[in-house]
């Protein structure tokens, strides 16, 4: 997954020994064959897959205890329980990660109309079987199946969004358990409390730091959820943007013992193609900030579809309208800029109250408008009243951006910089991203194929890997 890369990362980002990187290199397991690149787009775009594989990435089973920490039986499975399509630019200066719902109904190559979760294991099990039945030896048959099966998915997402993939990374179970545990856990935010047996997700509501079994039952729980996978894949996605701060964090930075925990979990965690550079590709990402990890989902048409002979629940998808949306999506945010006036400006983002994740939420937003996403912070204030403070209080992106956040007032202060706005929150905002706006929530139920977390045009915050607290979820 794609903190499986940004663990990778800090090895870089530190000054913890460049020859590490390189050992990672030449230790993380690496595919041929997968046809991939070509794109030529000025952007790296990767297809990150968490599969419910009981082995690690060489292969090996997992011992009883790593079954317990799992609570997973030995048996062993191919299905793909996450599905990402991540863009990154030649520049290095954001990331956009796209989730696949794992139940969408799709198209699959050599298959036919399929659950997309299927495209890996059901192709593999196909080829395995095909070659044991030519004669060859089983270990042979083994992996010209995991090979197909792979590139299966990579065609059938290729297809579904028409994006040409360049990369692909995979990530198991024990590799999101030994990543969540080197960074010292990760925080996350419940709505409500929840008790589910089948994932064995049991939580208080509000915020807590989940480790390893725990965190997994929590991205992984889709019973009893108002809108089952869609509500998982929110929480998969808040849980990626609180460990990708994690791992970007200072703490993390300046810990040797975490760094090198890092290192042992991505070794024996990852899989990627043996056409990555993979440390031209971390230097690619070394100024990259948490504001700028953003995530999103594509747009479906209803979660309670069937297939066509009737005997499967699936999720309904418009190939036309995921390749629409998809490329809007990975517009670098230059091109999504369309407001020039807006473009202009800078805006910090304060929160004077004490709504949890205000400043983010609202940033979040004012980004997707098209502003140049400045600080946020939470700090006392002494206003009653929200307000926006500007180098002049006539200033014609100060009057929009307080049109924009619901009719604020404009107070001025020669103090601050001509082309940069202050935005100041206080308990009394009911704006865009504020509580009280009845657009802002997360993960609401679409319509007509809208984004399930952040729809163009509407007031619903995308989930970025922002400083300002996790979100609280489903």
């Amino acid at each position: 997954m794609l903190v499986a890369l940004l663990s990778v990362t800090v090895l870089v980002c530190t000054g913890y020994a460049w020859h590490s990187i390189s050992d990672l290199r030449e230790s993380v397991t690496q595919l041929s064959g997968l046809g991939l690149g070509g794109g030529g787009d000025g952007a790296t775009d990767i297809l990150l897959v968490g599969t419910d594989s009981r082995t690690d990435a060489k292969g090996n089973p997992l011992d009883a205890k790593e079954l317990r920490w799992l609570r997973s039986a030995d048996d062993v499975a191919t299905n793909t329980d996450t599905i990402l399509l991540i863009r990154i630019p030649n520049d290095g200066s954001s990331a956009t990660a796209i989730s696949i719902p794992r139940d969408s109904y799709v198209d699959v190559p050599g298959i036919g109309m399929s659950k997309i979760n299927a495209a890996y294991g059901a192709t593999r099990e196909h080829v395995r079987r095909e070659a044991v039945e030519s004669g060859k030896p089983e270990k042979e048959a083994e992996d010209d199946g995991t090979k197909a099966g792979r590139k299966a998915l990579i065609d059938t997402v290729s297809n579904l969004t028409g994006v040409r993939v360049d990369h692909y990374a995979e990530v198991g179970l024990l590799g999101f358990v030994l990543l969540t545990n080197a960074v010292g856990g990760v925080d996350v935010c419940l709505k409500n409390p929840v008790s589910e047996p089948l994932s064995g997700a049991r939580f208080r509501a509000g915020k807590q730091t989940l480790t390893g079994p725990k965190a997994l039952s929590f991205v992984r729980q889709r019973h009893d959820l108002p809108r089952g996978d869609l509500d998982r894949i929110t929480r998969q996605q808040v849980f990626m943007a609180s460990l990708a701060q994690k791992v970007l964090s200072a703490k993390t930075l300046t810990s040797p013992s975490k760094v090198s925990e890092l290192q042992r979990a991505a070794a024996r965690s990852i899989v990627i193609d043996d056409g990555w550079d993979i440390v031209r590709f971390v230097q690619q990402l070394k100024d990259l900030s948490g504001g700028n990890i953003k995530f999103s989902t594509i747009p479906v048409i209803t979660e309670h579809g069937w297939s066509e002979d009737g005997r499967q629940s699936v999720v309904q998808v418009d190939p036309a309208q995921v390749k629409k949306a998809t490329e809007n999506l990975l517009k670098s945010d230059k091109d999504k800029s369309k407001d020039a006036e807006r473009g202009d400006y800078i805006v910090d983002v304060t929160n004077g109250g004490t709504v949890d994740g205000l400043a983010s939420n609202v940033s979040n937003i004012l980004s997707g408008k098209g502003y140049q996403r400045g600080k946020t912070a939470t700090a006392g204030t002494n206003d009653l009243d929200s307000v926006i403070v500007a180098h002049s209080k006539d200033d014609a992106g100060a009057r929009k951006l307080a049109k924009d956040l619901g009719g604020l007032t404009v107070r001025e202060d020669k103090s601050v910089p001509e082309k940069q706005l202050r935005v100041i929150l206080t308990n009394s905002y009911a704006g865009p991203g504020s509580p009280a706006d009845p657009t802002n929530e997360i993960a609401q139920t679409q319509q007509n194929g809208e984004d399930v977390n952040s729809a163009p045009g509407g007031n619903r915050s995308p989930i970025t890997a922002e400083s300002d607290g996790p979100m609280c979820v489903n």
